[in-house]
């Protein structure tokens, strides 16, 4: 099936050039651009792409509040937010909005089709060099209270718990299925579950919850 994919970006320039690009690409279509948040909701609505590449900082409504409507109006659209170094700051906040990764805006035409399909297919993506910074504000967590029970976390099995831990780790469903020596259908089932019992989007949220309820701390 073709991915279908909306560019959110107030400079033609970097839309233009990612909608060339992807393209270019086997099984991806730019159905759509955008160039503030308010325009990609409304083409969201319209278009129902499968992945929103989003930019942050914009006018009238910046990627942040575009990704928390987005996801709040329960599309099946997967937001993959572009980023550049002085931006990582909001990598975080995107995630809580609901955002399934992070890509940097100089990523070569293949990191960016990768990167598509990754979300598309329901994996989370995090740029290595923008996970520092997520990290980092994980560990500010662990200067705050645990709760007893954080989130109905006690209605995970052992099992399903474990499974939460890998993934928040950034272990793919074939990695943890190889980890815990079991088909990986198994664990496809098992990550299904667990975001239907917490009430979570994707496995982003579900890494996003594993740290803050504790259940994984940064190394």
């Amino acid at each position: 099936m073709t991915i279908r994919v909306l560019i959110v970006d107030d400079q033609m320039m970097v839309r233009e050039g990612f909608s060339v690009l992807l393209n270019a690409m086997d099984g991806i279509e730019v159905v759509g651009e955008a160039v503030d948040g308010r325009e990609a909701i409304a083409q969201v609505a319209a278009l129902r792409p499968d992945v929103v590449l989003m930019d942050i900082r914009m006018p009238l409504m910046n990627g942040l509040e575009a990704t928390r409507e987005i996801v709040a109006a329960d599309t099946d659209a997967k937001v993959l937010v572009l980023t550049t170094f002085d931006l990582d700051e909001y990598v975080y906040q995107a995630l809580r909005a609901g955002a399934s990764g992070f890509l940097l805006k100089d990523a070569s035409a293949r990191q960016l089709a990768d990167g598509v399909r990754v979300v598309a297919a329901g994996e989370a993506l995090l740029a290595p060099s923008v996970t520092k910074r997520l990290i980092l504000e994980f560990s500010k967590l662990a200067e705050t209270p645990k709760l007893a029970d954080p989130g109905g976390i006690g209605e995970l099995t052992e099992r399903e718990k474990e499974v939460l831990v890998l993934i928040a780790q950034g272990l793919s469903n074939g990695e943890i299925a190889a980890r815990l020596i079991v088909a990986e259908s198994t664990i496809k089932t098992h990550v299904s579950r667990i975001l239907v019992k917490l009430g979570l989007r994707d496995r982003t949220q579900a890494a996003v919850f594993a740290y803050e309820t504790r259940l994984v701390t940064p190394a």
